[in-house]
């Protein structure tokens, strides 16, 4: 599939970071399964994995303000 960033780059599957922020917690996870483009570095993650990052953002943002940094596990 042709990245939609840069538009000459393929996405493959890979792994990225990313990075959310609710109120004042920032969490970093780590190894995130994801399709990464080979010319630009754009990446993206599918539904399945997003919806399980916002659920745990959410579980780890009610644990009050912090920063954390998690490796991935799905």
């Amino acid at each position: 599939m042709k990245c939609p960033l840069c538009e000459t780059g393929n996405l493959q599957e890979g792994t990225t970071t990313v990075t959310l922020e609710k109120g004042k917690t920032v969490i970093v996870f780590r190894n995130v399964p994801a399709f990464v483009c080979d010319q630009c570095g754009y990446a993206e993650t599918d539904e399945d994995v997003t919806e399980h990052l916002l659920y745990l953002a959410h579980e780890e943002a009610a644990r009050g303000p912090r920063e954390a940094f998690i490796p991935y596990v799905a």
